[in-house]
């Protein structure tokens, strides 16, 4: 993994960029972001059909330690993987089927769980954003259409205090 810009200045929002060749450099960016993760701490994963959203969530759960295997969450919309240590569990939802906003997301008590878990939104953009203004976004391009490129081009974006001094330019390491 290479990164392609320096961190922002303190009142920006933290962000840094990386270019992601293979789905196993994928998982272990998911690998090195459980690092920096903790319970209370929201993710939320955007990008195309196939970009990698459940394969960095694979490499999260890694990292974190959690039970089960990490599949996509798309048709029970949550699960919940907790920890095999003392960590948090992860809580990983797919809101790609879920058409309204914080109310229909409510139904899924995240805010009750947010405190104690990671919890990791795939297609959680224009729906989860109320929860907490402390989240990391995870934004991943890809080629679109017939092509078999493996690149990825990501931006992880930490906004809120919580994410001001995070130090994500080590993901790049």
């Amino acid at each position: 993994m290479e990164q392609a810009a320096a961190p922002a200045a303190p009142h920006d929002p933290a962000e840094t960029r990386l270019t992601v060749t293979s789905p196993e450099q994928m998982r272990e960016l998911g690998r090195r972001l459980a690092k920096l993760l903790r319970a209370g701490d929201l993710v939320m994963l955007t990008g195309e059909l196939g970009a990698g959203k459940t394969t960095l969530t694979r490499g999260l759960g890694e990292g974190m330690g959690v039970r089960g295997a990490v599949t996509s969450p798309t048709f029970v919309i949550a699960r919940v993987h907790p920890s095999l240590g003392d960590g948090p569990p992860l809580v990983h939802v797919d809101a790609y089927r879920l058409s309204g906003g914080l109310d229909e997301m409510e139904d899924l008590d995240l805010d009750v769980s947010l405190s104690d878990s990671v919890i990791v939104v795939e297609w959680g953009e224009g729906k989860v954003e109320e929860l907490t203004e402390d989240r990391l976004q995870v934004v991943i391009h890809r080629a679109v259409g017939d092509t078999t490129d493996e690149v990825r081009h990501v931006t992880v974006t930490g906004l809120g205090g919580r994410w001001s001094d995070a130090a994500l330019e080590t993901l790049a390491a």
